[in-house]
């Protein structure tokens, strides 16, 4: 396994490289995180991830500072997996140029997390479309978790790339709670909550396929899920997952949710 450090490494490990697979993270690597590299593993002659904590699409500087970081522990889970390459770039490597155009999302897609987090997926298209360009991967792995940024980051890397965005699906402990790094800072027994509403919302959503009145439901189960657990919503929302409309229908669409417990942020589709 190669540490890359700066552009020079990565430019020098990559050249004569076509079959690259690419797994961006911001490490504190997870069961979610080894599940995407070893589909790159398969699928492709060369593997690089990125730990890389991206300033630009945190709007809370609270939220920047306090981001869960390993890198020791991170290196050696990628050691075992056999990564081929590992990029550990600082800001001003993955910053050295401007983009031509600056990076605006549209009125429509500022929807589910985009309108609450002003700035954060401009920061991350404007992240992968630097890396992208930086490493020029034939495929990059990406999980269903965050639903929303592999829409925006798929739709925009692959209009401007050759680069092809492969969608993984969510991977959940035991209880059902979808993995991210966010979970450090919970305990088991509000893991085990966070599991339960997970699995409250996926039973929620077996019983829809009977349904003509969504919106109310999901109103309904809004007001419920607040009372059985003590959360904060921001969303609970029906959406197409072909185009993240509103959908009423259980075809072809997804449960979104946002929620506070604990003072920390979480997301989760079903």
């Amino acid at each position: 396994m190669k540490i890359l450090l700066n552009n020079n490494d990565l430019n020098e490990a990559l050249y004569g490289h076509t079959n690259i697979g690419f797994v961006p993270t911001m490490g504190s690597l997870h069961k979610g995180h080894i599940s995407l590299i070893r589909r790159s593993l398969r699928e492709c002659n060369k593997t690089i991830v990125s730990i890389f904590i991206n300033p630009t699409q945190f709007n809370n500087k609270k939220d920047y500072e306090n981001y869960p970081k390993n890198n020791k522990g991170d290196l050696l889970i990628l050691e075992k997996l056999n990564v081929n390459f590992v990029f550990l770039p600082k800001k001003k490597d993955i910053y050295k140029f401007r983009n031509s155009k600056k990076i605006l999302l549209k009125k429509k897609d500022k929807i589910l997390c985009a309108k609450y987090r002003k700035g954060h997926f401009e920061g991350v298209i404007d992240v992968m479309n630097r890396l992208t360009k930086m490493i020029n991967p034939k495929k990059i792995f990406m999980g269903e978790k965050d639903f929303q940024q592999l829409f925006l980051v798929k739709r925009y890397i692959e209009k401007k790339y050759r680069s092809k965005i492969i969608p993984c699906k969510t991977i959940r402990d035991k209880n059902n709670a979808a993995l991210s790094s966010r979970n450090l800072r919970l305990s088991k027994k509000d893991l085990n909550i966070v599991g339960n509403i997970a699995r409250n919302l996926i039973s929620f959503k077996k019983r829809l396929k009977k349904t003509n009145n969504l919106n109310k439901l999901l109103l309904n189960k809004k007001k419920e899920l607040i009372k059985l657990y003590n959360i904060e919503i921001e969303y609970l929302e029906s959406r197409d997952k072909f185009n993240l409309k509103i959908s009423n229908k259980f075809t072809n669409s997804k449960i979104f949710i946002a929620y506070f417990f604990k003072k920390i942020r979480l997301i989760d589709n079903f």
